[in-house]
Formats: structure tokens, sequence, C-alpha cells
């Protein structure tokens, strides 16, 4: 009786999946956690832009201490491997979202006012301006409440310096002496904050939107030199 030979079949290894770029993972379930993330499936790449912008509407929402990557990754809909793609640290992700919050306001105040040629006009531009933008006035006054943070202080010195230094030269240009003009400067700096304080950190009561606009109007009909 022959015997047939039996030839054992030939194995082969199951496909491994292509490895994704963390930000292209989706946003399904949290690995850590077994909760459904909120953010919708993503299909591009997140830039280190897109991680600050997100770090700034989360300080604007809950305040500094409220930045941190898995929550941000949730609101992003990716893992914590595209923040470290981007960033070293927490810490590197704070002040990357500052500089952004610095460079932004430079280019989106300042930058709208440079062609205003006649100083009284430029400033009631500003008061217009700065008066309906209301999220930058929100981080800033998040940011006053951190300034214990080494990360945040230099920025807010920055800012405030740049701030008070356009204001002086400003009312320079209206007319005012060196020191007058110094006076008026911190004179409207003070009445921002204070404002800010009152209505964000005390929870005054909302002007409603006819009153607000009076007292725009009051402020720079008060501060803006006559010509």
């Amino acid at each position: 009786m022959s015997s047939t030979a039996h030839t054992k079949p030939a194995q082969t290894k199951p496909a491994q999946p292509k490895q994704a770029h963390p930000d292209q993972e989706g946003a399904g379930q949290d690995r850590a956690s077994g909760q459904d993330k909120p953010a919708p499936e993503r299909t591009g790449r997140l830039s280190a832009d897109d991680w600050a912008q997100a770090a700034l509407d989360l300080i604007a929402e809950q305040g500094v201490a409220a930045v941190a990557v898995e929550p941000l990754a949730r609101r992003l809909g990716v893992t914590k491997g595209s923040f470290y793609w981007h960033f070293p640290s927490r810490d590197a992700l704070l002040v990357a979202a500052l500089e952004r919050w610095e460079k932004v306001e430079q280019e989106t105040v300042f930058g709208q006012l440079e062609p205003i040629s006649d100083p009284r006009e430029r400033l009631r531009a500003l008061f217009t301006l700065v008066a309906h933008e209301f999220k930058s006035h929100v981080i800033y006054s998040e940011l006053l409440k951190a300034l214990d943070h080494p990360a945040v202080q230099p920025v807010i010195g920055r800012v405030s310096e740049r701030r008070l230094e356009y204001l002086t030269a400003s009312f320079r240009q209206a007319g005012l002496s060196r020191t007058d003009a110094q006076h008026r400067a911190r004179l409207l700096y003070a009445a921002y904050v204070g404002f800010l304080q009152l209505n964000l950190q005390l929870h005054q009561a909302r002007m409603q939107h006819d009153e607000f606009e009076a007292y725009v109007e009051h402020m720079m009909a008060t501060l803006i030199p006559s010509a």
C-alpha cells in the first residue's frame, strides 16, 4: 500500500495595520478611561498652533490651571501622542499658547490701527475695537489670576508695557505733554483692568447693550483730548 505525502500549508503572518500619525487616530474611545471622546473623528493632522489655540480656549473657559494634555486631546479628538509630536511638556504648550495670544493681539489690534493717521481717531478706533473683543479680555483676566506662574508673568509684563507705551505715544501725538500722556495712559489702563475685575472676577451684573455703549462713549469723551 503506497503512502501519499502530505505537505503542511505555509503559514503567513497576518498583515500588520499601518501605523498612523498620532493626529489621525481619531476620536473613538479614550484608552485610559474607556469613555467616548466628545470630539468628532479627525481626518487631518493637527499643528502646534491648533494645540495652542485649544489651550487658549480652555484658559478662557476654566483658567490656566485647567490646561492639561488629556482633556485637550479629548477635546481635539486625538490621542496624547499627537501632543508629544509637537511639545515636550505641558509647560511648553502653555508658553506657545501665551505667545500666540500675544502675537494675535499685536496683529489684530495694533495692526488694524496702524493705517489711521489722526491720533484722536486712532484712539477712538482703539476704544471701539477693544470694547467689543470679549474673548481676549476673558483670557487676559484669567492670566491676571495666574501671575504667580513663571510662564504667565513675563507675557503679562510685556503686553502691559506695550499697551501703556502705545497709549502714551498716542496721547502725546494728540497734544498732551509727556507727563500728562503717561498719566492719561495709566488712568485708561487702570480703568480697563478695573472694569474686567468688576465684570469677570467680582461677577458684577453685565451691562445691557445700550448702557455699555454709553459707557464706552463716556470713556472716549473723558479721556481722549479734544482737538
